[in-house]
């Protein structure tokens, strides 16, 4: 996708297919994910509901809101970080170039997602995979909490009295302000994720997330932590809509 902009400018030797690197990656696993999100948030919060106030229909309190949407931030976690290493890698990969111009450049380390997999798992071992763990842990509980939280309250605010549920419009406005907002929480920990997950095994860059935090604003100041925000607002804005706009639907058809 174009905005993996986010991840690196691309250099002018990649042409337009630079700007999709890594996508495969990401495609493999988004519906997987997505269902086990939504599906955790669902179900955890049913079950706070019904500890809490023994319906699990009954209508939570913005706490519960917020530590299911942190539930289905973990879990998606553990499904998502190997995609996201390998992600990251393949968009922060330079193609080769020839050493004169009658040799051929030779091949990329990483010849693709799955290869890339591969060659993390050989070099690395299953423990690869799992590079930024722990940013990624920050990153995707806190900011799904924000996520259902400011998605919740949104339609709470927008929806008229005496309307049990949102309209299109309300669902639509409220579903991509959510993911604004989300990542605005969450693009700090995205950057030292992403440079955690870069730091292969021949590197050692960073001995841990605090090491990385530290080291980034040291090096390059605060603003830092905010690299690619706009980016990722802008992407998220769209995408939101209709990821909320789908969800609706079928909790209301279900």
């Amino acid at each position: 996708m174009p905005l993996t902009l986010k991840s690196r400018l691309c250099p002018v030797s990649h042409e337009v297919r630079g700007f999709y690197k890594g996508v495969t990656a990401s495609a493999l696993a988004v519906s997987v994910v997505s269902s086990v999100s939504f599906g955790t948030y669902k179900n955890f919060l049913g079950a706070l509901c019904k500890l809490r106030y023994g319906a699990a229909d009954a209508k939570p309190s913005k706490l519960d809101v917020s530590l299911a949407g942190a539930a289905a931030g973990a879990a998606r976690v553990v499904l998502t970080n190997p995609s996201e290493v390998a992600k990251v890698r393949m968009q922060t990969q330079r193609d080769p170039c020839p050493s004169s111009t009658h040799q051929p450049a030779s091949k990329p380390k990483y010849q693709g997602s799955l290869h890339c997999l591969k060659v993390i798992i050989k070099e690395e071992g299953f423990g690869g995979l799992y590079k930024g763990c722990s940013a990624l842990l920050c990153r995707d509980c806190s900011a799904s909490a924000v996520y259902f939280l400011s998605y919740s309250a949104l339609c709470d605010w927008l929806t008229p009295d005496g309307r049990n549920k949102p309209g299109f419009l309300v669902v639509l406005l409220s579903g991509g302000f959510a993911g604004v907002l989300a990542w605005g929480f969450g693009t700090p920990m995205d950057v030292i994720k992403s440079r955690m997950q870069i730091d292969e095994s021949d590197q050692h860059k960073y001995k841990g997330l605090i090491h990385c935090v530290r080291e980034s604003v040291r090096k390059e100041g605060v603003k830092v932590l905010f690299k690619g925000l706009g980016l990722n607002c802008i992407r998220a804005f769209p995408v939101n809509m209709v990821v909320f706009v789908t969800y609706e639907g079928v909790l209301r058809f279900s």
